[in-house]
């Protein structure tokens, strides 16, 4: 009787979980393999970092509930392979995306010269509206910097991308990059909710807000760059 009634009690908690939830936002995260986007999704959604990691096979996803502008996000953020066998079976994964990460690694040239072929497979296959974030990887490496930040820079303004960088080994600036990318998602979902003359958000459907609409983009010179810290070094 007790193991029933508990039952009964988890259930109701879920469902009032579920109740809370005002958006479910889908996010791809996206770029050369071992540029550590498995490392950051890992960073940002339970705080760790494996110092044994292994390549993405196919596609893999995590989530983190949070709270932005009074509202219960859930963050759906999809870890896609990036390496080329992989690319016909995540492209797929980009329908529905309201935002993005492309990653590269900044002691990899090679890693961000590949940058605008994803960006423009993510825009070939996601919505228009979808919210891009340019993100330079492994920002405790600065000894080891090849790709200036002056560069991506340039590059986010030209494709009107949000940018930072980050540090997976470190935690510097993960939190926050994800953030600012869900709350321009939440903009924009309540702007087009706004025009659409509802008035309010739809829970569980935001990504029926998006459809045929285009992105207000905001410039690459608006946005900072955090000064990185020079910590030990990591492959993964």
């Amino acid at each position: 009787m007790n193991q029933e009634m508990n039952g009964v009690e988890s259930e109701r908690v879920r469902e009032n979980m579920h109740e809370k939830i005002d958006y479910v936002f889908k996010v791809v995260v996206i770029g050369d393999s071992a540029v550590g986007k498995s490392q950051m999704l890992s960073r940002f959604a339970k705080n760790e970092f494996c110092f044994d990691s292994k390549s993405t096979i196919g596609v893999e996803f995590q989530t983190r509930t949070v709270t932005i502008n009074d509202k219960v996000i859930k963050a759906q953020i999809w870890d896609t392979a990036g390496q080329e066998r992989y690319r016909a079976v995540t492209s797929a994964y980009y329908r529905g995306a309201l935002g993005a990460m492309v990653v590269y690694d900044i002691t990899k040239r090679q890693s961000f010269d590949h940058v605008a072929r994803w960006v423009d497979e993510l825009r070939a296959q996601a919505d228009s509206s979808v919210v891009i974030m340019l993100i330079g990887n492994k920002g405790d490496l600065v000894e080891q910097r090849v790709v200036h930040a002056e560069d991506a820079v340039e590059f986010a303004e030209d494709q009107g991308l949000f940018f930072s960088e980050t540090s997976a080994l470190s935690g510097e600036n993960v939190e926050t990059a994800f953030f600012k990318l869900l709350e321009q998602i939440h903009r924009v979902v309540s702007k087009r909710s706004l025009e659409s003359g509802r008035g309010k958000s739809t829970p569980h459907n935001s990504f029926a807000t998006l459809r045929g609409s285009k992105l207000d983009v905001i410039s690459g010179a608006e946005l900072e760059i955090s000064e990185m810290k020079n910590l030990s070094s990591c492959s993964c």
